[in-house]
Formats: C-alpha cells, sequence, structure tokens
C-alpha cells in the first residue's frame, strides 16, 4: 500500500543542503548588536561602497550612533515612528541602524510615491520624523503640515563621494539633476550636520530594554493589491530571518570577504533583509547601486567585484541585454538570488553562463521578513520554476480554496499557507485584515501554489489574479507563460475581463521586442498549440510597457483599472 504523503512529514528535509539544519538554535542577538559585534571583530572592513566611496564598518556605526543621538535629542522615544524616504545610499541603513539602537519603529519610503501615497504612509504610521533626499527636501517641506511629521533631516548624493568627484560633484550636481537646493524651513537639518553636531558616542541602554517582541518597523506592502498595509515586524523577525538565511548558505559561514550587490532598493522588504541587513549581520561589504538600471548595474558588477547579487527577474534581463555584457568581466560572482517574480529559464542560463555563478530562485511576502522559500544553493537540487523549499523552522501547507482546513493533496493547487519566526505580527492598525490574513496562526498568502512529491514548492497564481471563464479557473500565469515563449514578445500579462455569457474573458497585454510586429490572430493561434481552448486569450493589445512596481513586479490590477475605466467611458 502506498504511503500518503503529507505536508507535515517535511520532505523537503531530504533535500537541504548539507550542513542546512532543520531547526536553528537562534541567537537573540538584535540587529544593531550583530552591527557593533562586527566592529568588534573587524572594524576596519568596509561595510559600504557608494561610487567608489569607501565606510569601514567603525565608521558606519559611529553614524548610526550619531542619528541615534539626534533622535533622543529631539525627544524620540522607544516606540516612536521615524520615517526613512532615500534610494541606497550611506545614510538610508546608517538612519535604520540608528533607529534601531533606539528601540525607535523605523517606516521605509519608496522615494518614487506620489504625495497621496506618502500621506497614507506618514500618517497611517504616525511618523514623528522624516530622513530623505535634498531633491526630494521642498516636497516634503510643502506635505509637511497635512503629517505629524516635526523635523526633516536631509541629506545629498553628493555627501559621500571619493576624490574627485566630490569636487565636481557641487559643480554638475544640479545641472544633471542629482542635487537640489532646499528652502528654509523650520527644524530642517542637513544630515552630515546632524552627524557632525551629535558625536559617535553609542546612545547607551534603551530605558526598559529592547527585546525580540518589540516592533523593529512598520513594512508597507507595495500596493500591488490595493491600499498599501504596514506589517508590524518585530526585532525577533528581522534578526531570526538573517539568521535562516545565513544558515541556507554554510559554505558562506566563515568567510569576511564576501561582497553583496545592493542594487535592490533597502524601502523594499527584500533589498532590506536579503541585501542590507544580512551584510550588516556578516560583516561583509555592501556596493550600493541607487539606480539599478542595466548600465549601473555592470559597472558596478564590473568595478566593485561582488561574489553575491540579488536581483530580481527585470535586472538580470536588463544586463544580459545590455550591449556591454559580451565584453564585461562578471566572474566574481558566486550566487545569485532571484525573487519577485518567476525568471525565465533561458535568462537563468544566459546569466550562469556568463558569470559562472549559481541562480537561486526564491519566494517571500512583506508580511513574512520576507523569505519563506529558498531553492538549495549545492549542485544538481535546484529546480528551475520552482520557488524551492522551506527555510528552516518555517512550514508549510497548500490548502483548500474554500475550505483552509483541508489539505489539498500533494500536486494539486490551493492556497499556500505559511508558519514561522519571520512571520509578521499583524497589519498595524487594520485588525479585520489581520483576522483574514493569519488565522489560526497560520499566513494565509493570497497565492496559489502546490507542492510536488520531493517537498518543493511551485507558485500558480494570486489568488485574486485568478480568472473564471466558463466555469473553469485560469491562472493568467499560464497564457503569461505561453506568449513569453514567442520570439518576438519581451513580456505579457493577462488579466480577465467581463464576459456576457462565460463571464469573465482572457485579455493579454504583449510588449513586443524592438523592432517586431504581430498581430492579434497571430498571438492566439501560437497559444492554440500550448494552452486549453478555455485559456485561451481573445483578445491582444499591443503596448510598449507593462506597469511595475520599482522592484520589476508587474501591476497587474493597473491593467485591469484601465479597463475598467475603459468600459466606464463607454457607458
Amino acid at each position: 500500500m502506498k504511503q500518503i504523503l503529507r505536508y507535515e512529514d517535511k520532505p523537503w528535509l531530504g533535500f537541504y543542503d548539507e550542513g542546512v539544519p532543520e531547526s536553528i538554535d537562534f541567537e537573540t542577538t538584535l540587529l544593531h548588536e550583530f552591527l557593533e559585534r562586527n566592529c568588534q571583530k573587524n572594524p576596519d572592513n568596509t561595510a559600504y561602497i557608494f561610487q567608489g566611496y569607501k565606510i569601514s564598518f567603525n565608521k558606519f556605526n559611529d553614524m548610526a550612533n550619531g542619528f541615534a543621538n539626534f533622535l533622543l535629542a529631539k525627544g524620540v522615544q522607544k516606540g516612536d515612528t521615524v520615517a526613512i524616504l532615500l534610494p541606497n545610499v550611506i545614510p538610508c541603513p546608517a538612519a535604520f541602524y540608528g533607529i534601531m539602537k533606539i528601540g525607535a519603529i523605523a517606516v521605509m519610503n519608496n522615494p518614487l510615491y506620489s504625495d497621496r501615497e506618502l500621506l497614507h504612509q506618514f500618517n497611517d504610521s504616525k511618523s514623528t520624523h522624516l530622513v530623505t533626499l535634498d531633491l526630494l527636501g521642498n516636497r516634503m517641506i510643502d506635505l509637511r503640515p497635512k503629517t505629524g511629521i516635526k523635523t526633516i533631516v536631509y541629506t545629498s548624493i553628493g555627501d559621500y563621494l571619493p576624490f574627485p568627484k566630490n569636487i565636481l560633484f557641487p559643480l554638475v550636481g544640479k545641472r544633471k539633476k542629482l542635487a537640489a537646493t532646499v528652502k528654509p524651513a523650520k527644524n530642517l537639518y542637513k544630515w552630515k550636520e546632524v552627524i557632525k553636531q551629535y558625536g559617535i558616542d553609542s546612545p547607551g541602554a534603551v530605558s526598559g530594554g529592547i527585546s525580540f517582541d518589540d516592533v523593529a518597523m512598520y513594512q508597507y506592502t507595495g500596493g500591488t493589491t490595493g491600499v498599501s498595509k504596514g506589517a508590524v515586524l518585530t526585532h525577533g523577525n528581522l534578526s531570526r530571518q538573517t539568521q535562516q538565511i545565513s544558515a541556507w548558505l554554510p559554505d558562506f559561514k566563515d568567510s569576511t570577504k564576501e561582497v553583496v550587490l545592493g542594487a535592490l532598493p533597502f524601502f523594499h522588504v527584500m533589498g532590506l533583509t536579503v541585501s542590507m541587513n544580512f551584510a550588516i549581520t556578516k560583516g561583509w561589504t555592501n556596493v550600493l547601486v541607487p539606480k539599478p538600471q542595466p548600465a549601473p548595474l555592470l559597472e558596478a558588477m564590473e568595478k566593485f567585484k561582488p561574489t553575491i547579487a540579488p536581483l530580481v527577474p527585470t535586472m538580470f534581463i536588463g544586463v544580459l541585454n545590455h550591449p556591454g555584457v559580451e565584453r564585461a568581466d562578471l566572474s566574481s560572482i558566486k550566487a545569485c538570488v532571484s525573487g519577485s517574480a518567476p525568471l525565465p529559464l533561458e535568462v537563468i542560463r544566459g546569466f550562469e553562463e556568463k558569470t559562472g555563478s549559481i541562480i537561486i530562485e526564491a519566494f517571500g511576502m512583506t508580511e513574512s521578513s520576507p523569505a519563506t522559500h529558498v531553492n538549495p544553493f549545492g549542485p544538481g537540487k535546484r529546480k528551475v520554476g520552482s520557488i524551492g523549499v522551506p527555510l528552516p523552522d518555517t512550514l508549510c501547507r497548500i490548502a483548500e480554496l474554500d475550505d483552509p482546513e483541508k489539505d489539498m493533496p500533494v500536486g494539486e493547487a490551493g492556497e499556500l499557507l505559511i508558519q514561522g519566526p519571520q512571520v509578521m505580527r499583524e497589519y498595524w492598525n487594520m485588525p479585520e485584515e489581520t483576522a483574514g490574513t493569519i488565522i489560526n496562526g497560520w499566513l494565509h498568502t493570497g497565492d496559489i501554489a502546490l507542492m510536488d512529491e520531493d517537498g518543493y514548492f511551485y507558485i500558480v497564481d494570486r489568488k485574486k489574479d485568478m480568472i473564471i471563464s466558463g466555469g473553469y479557473n485560469v491562472y493568467p500565469r499560464d497564457i503569461d507563460e505561453a506568449l513569453f515563449e514567442h520570439p518576438k514578445v519581451v513580456e505579457a500579462c493577462a488579466i480577465g475581463i467581463p464576459h456576457p455569457t462565460r463571464g469573465e474573458q482572457i485579455k493579454a497585454f504583449v510588449v513586443m521586442a524592438p523592432g517586431q510586429t504581430a498581430t492579434c490572430e497571430e498571438m492566439i493561434d501560437y497559444c492554440a498549440g500550448k494552452l486549453a481552448k478555455y485559456k485561451l486569450p481573445t483578445q491582444i493589445e499591443f503596448i510598449e510597457e507593462l506597469p511595475k512596481t520599482n522592484v520589476g513586479k508587474v501591476l497587474r490590477k493597473d491593467l485591469r483599472a484601465k479597463e475598467f475605466a475603459k468600459k466606464t467611458e463607454m457607458q
């Protein structure tokens, strides 16, 4: 009699790399304590490189101390919220770690957000102080009266540059729109003057102490499915998550010479954890790329020789398609982590062939700090197209869509549910949303997934994106991937639109390769050989680019909103 495979049997453990434990004996060490530990062990090791400017762990820790002392002088107490609105420049992680040191709560914000989006996050989080860029300074001064923000500290891209860039920047910065004059205002401070004035001494122990159960940050969701929600992440969530990632890569355990490519935005949870916090925890150098477009990415890879590169698919694709990649030496890269969206097989092969590295696909959510699944790093254990297996101390199951108490059989799709030490406490100030997301201790991801017999998980689609056409469940990613295989197609995204008799029909938005053209009929006929008839798109719209978040996630909801607006106009 064949034994029934169960999720609780953890079949994935058989595919862990040697040395990766099922469970971790977690250190109760806070993030900023890891920083201070590395200052003691390797004070002169380079913590960050920005445009060639290098800052040691010791000097970086001094900078974080200076900002912490400033906040204390302004009356910030444990549990108060401080907003950061910065790209990947050195003051961004310094401000974050300064906030951690005094037990305040960090709120990371996307510099590309509109005033409306920022107002929501500033006010929802009750932020009292803000660190931003001079390019955004005047906007934030004008926005401040609508918020609870008392003080604004601003830095400039030119604050930390090597010679001779530091000499040239004041002459060309404004002309190239890399700097701006910030108008006078009350309670407005320059970052470098703050750090100089408030000293480098440790702010000392926080009254009542800081524990793993205390809130470290509100990390807002990307808003891809609606109003941005603040995930409440504790110090324990963030520390244990970096320890989980460290345990996953035992081959890198004792090295202090690794160099991480800091291209993923730190205001996004993947960049925050997998690049910023992980590198600090390990005592590794981080090469900052504030504008992760193909040219600066390629330049940073060549010049500063990173060994570990966490990226998203659009970045891999952009580098491979850049004309300079053929003559570039990218052989320093040993490991790449890909997340946010599926990575096409041909991109994996092309990048690994060019660099000699190994790309491991992963999965995470804002609500889980973010990583929950990663492909094993060891040879022969990766499964292309899979998000991998659960990290140590992470439990997963696939539940029925209509009854989450029931498990789906192994190999069949349902909603992915997760438990683990990296899962958020709640959504800030949204008890109903929390109750609908964390049920009986399980995080309901909203992702439709399946697990194979080896314990590898595969994301099929988003629960909210599922199209119901003629009574059939259609996962739009199936259509996306079929169209992506067409040699003329660069990107594709399918959505459901109303149909008078079938409920919904399928419309696909297609981005063609430069110089290529096609007809709707050609695209639909191409899909006919790859998809069941009920999955075939009935409409094709060719567009120049798909709407995306800053980390490369396609905003399917924006395409749906566009279609809804069209329909409304016609009525």
